[in-house]
């Protein structure tokens, strides 16, 4: 009985509309390069942005979903037609810092002037304001946590940076799980969306974006919908880069981890996608925030689970590059 009253209060439930958003880089601009490729050559390298991005501009528009882009402040200051071509399509603009350099690698000093100029090159290009960040890498971890002092100072109103998952690069893995409002030490309030994960085995295990998207089976990603749907009753927060639909793109010499992280299944993205977007509703993160759909009711009970006195202006240690997240100090062999 109380399976077929679950099931029935499911189809009766109005479908959940998920959260569709795109990073905005180019190929030579990944973490994964960052040896290989120093941020100073950038502008020797030929560029695909424009034109891979224009990709997820004609699928969207063909499957008339609308999404979040998070531009690297480089890329709008480069290239200003193509943040105002996705505005002109009806999309968020956001914004994804401006060098790509992970947060827990800056004073808070750097990160301030990184947010403030790539929030300017957006904004200058497009004429609208940008109120959501993310971070590269998703790089504010429990020792950058003041990270969201300084975007509430800044005018952002929601952060889409820690990822509650243990993971050698990245990750909070005590952080909510869905969205929550993060009450800043400064007063100010910030509502943070991280990306999704499932629990199997009482471990968080990424899922639904990126190279988690690419690599794991989809099955498992329509699996993951499903669980969203059917039991949390909460939305994915896609997340996807224009360099993953460019299989022709030029080949870096990098290490073995590095190189299977990047190019795997980079030719089948765009199939895939199409896939979810046939199936599932999506929308911007704002649309979301501005009509409820992120359970704000419940956010304002929820508690913050990122204790206040984890923040420290450490910066985080060099690490190594992993092809998976070590979840729970079991690190991925290969």
């Amino acid at each position: 009985m109380d399976i077929l009253q679950t099931a029935t209060a499911t189809m009766e439930a109005p479908r959940i509309r998920h959260i569709l958003s795109v990073d905005v880089e180019d190929y030579f601009q990944v973490e994964a390069f960052v040896n290989e490729i120093p941020r100073r050559t950038w502008g020797d390298w030929p560029s695909r942005v424009v034109e891979n991005t224009r990709k997820f501009l004609n699928l969207f528009e063909r499957h008339g979903v609308k999404g979040t882009f998070f531009f690297l402040g480089w890329v709008a200051n480069r290239f200003p037609s193509l943040v105002r071509e996705v505005q002109a399509h009806g999309h968020e603009l956001a914004c994804h810092s401006y060098w790509h350099r992970r947060v827990c690698s800056l004073s808070p000093s750097e990160f301030r002037e990184d947010v403030r100029i790539s929030k300017d090159a957006i904004e200058q290009a497009a004429g609208v304001p940008v109120h959501g960040y993310r971070a590269p890498s998703w790089s504010i971890n429990k020792n950058s946590l003041w990270a969201l002092d300084i975007l509430a100072e800044e005018g952002f109103r929601y952060d889409s940076s820690i990822y509650p998952i243990r993971h050698d690069l990245y990750g909070i893995p005590d952080a909510p799980r869905f969205a929550c409002v993060y009450h800043c030490r400064n007063g100010g309030e910030l509502t943070e969306i991280p990306p999704p994960t499932v629990r199997i085995a009482g471990f968080n295990f990424p899922a639904a974006g990126g190279g988690y998207f690419r690599i794991f089976p989809f099955l498992f990603t329509e699996w993951v919908f499903q669980i969203f749907e059917q039991r949390y009753r909460k939305p994915v927060v896609t997340y996807f880069h224009p360099w993953e639909v460019d299989p022709e793109q030029p080949r870096i010499p990098a290490g073995l981890k590095s190189s299977f992280r990047h190019y795997t299944n980079i030719g089948i993205v765009e199939t895939r996608l199409s896939l979810l977007l046939q199936k599932y509703l999506f929308q911007p993160i704002a649309t979301a925030l501005a009509t409820g759909k992120l359970d704000s009711a419940e956010m304002g009970r929820t508690p913050n689970t990122i204790l206040l006195d984890m923040v420290s202006a450490k910066s985080c240690p060099p690490v190594a590059h992993a092809v998976f997240p070590a979840v729970h100090g079991e690190r991925t062999k290969g």
